[in-house]
């Protein structure tokens, strides 16, 4: 059994272009695209959002791909407005050499090595990839013998959302009420989104990080 922190990767991220895209299908709103100039995309979607007219930034998505487990993308799936294409235990094989004979699992975020909780959920892990083995070698076909996987098990996630489902994720699944294995994730992806687009994101990341990054 392989055992991995939880991690992501964004795929596809518009940068500048998508604020010129947005400061263009908000002032159709108001007919003032006479005012557009090579700079005013960022105060103009900075306004925007302060007047709380987000409708206009769906006009900008961006993907990323979720390493998380099982439990994690259950609740990323929730979100309504987003596209998904996720990894399939009906038809992985996990037996086979390709996954390295055996099952992948995400490390809990609650549980340190050395606890007794570690290995407990340690141990349910082995018997859990023990019992799938058996089946399989037993001629059961992944798609039932995923029955027995654990919650645990690592799925890759690939998300795409526009700006202001990504911004409804991030309220969400940064708040201190979410669930700390999604808030371990989120969060970090939350800055890197803050980074590339502070004009859309700082004031999110300042609230649930603590950091300022400006626009």
């Amino acid at each position: 059994m392989k055992i991995i922190n939880q991690s992501f990767e964004i795929q596809f991220f518009p940068e500048e272009c998508a604020l010129k895209l947005v400061e263009k299908a908000g002032r159709v709103c108001w007919k003032s695209e006479d005012k557009i100039t090579d700079d005013s995309a960022g105060p103009f979607v900075s306004r925007i959002l302060k007047s709380g007219h987000e409708s206009v930034i769906e006009h900008a998505s961006a993907t990323v791909l979720f390493v998380v487990d099982r439990g994690v993308s259950h609740e990323l799936v929730r979100q309504r407005l987003c596209s998904f294409s996720q990894s399939s235990t009906r038809y992985a094989n996990y037996s086979k050499g390709k996954f390295g004979s055996e099952i992948t699992v995400i490390k809990p975020y609650l549980f340190k090595e050395g606890t007794i909780q570690y290995k407990e959920w340690y141990e349910a892990c082995i018997s859990s990839e023990k019992a799938y083995m058996n089946l399989i070698a037993n001629g059961i076909t992944p798609e039932w013998a995923r029955s027995v996987l654990p919650n645990s098990t690592m799925t890759e996630i690939f998300t795409t959302a526009n700006m202001r489902q990504w911004r409804h994720i991030f309220k969400l699944r940064c708040a201190n009420g979410a669930h700390p294995q999604i808030r371990e994730i989120m969060r970090p992806c939350l800055s890197e989104f803050a980074k590339r687009m502070p004009v859309l994101f700082s004031d999110l990341d300042k609230q649930f990080n603590g950091v300022d990054c400006g626009q």
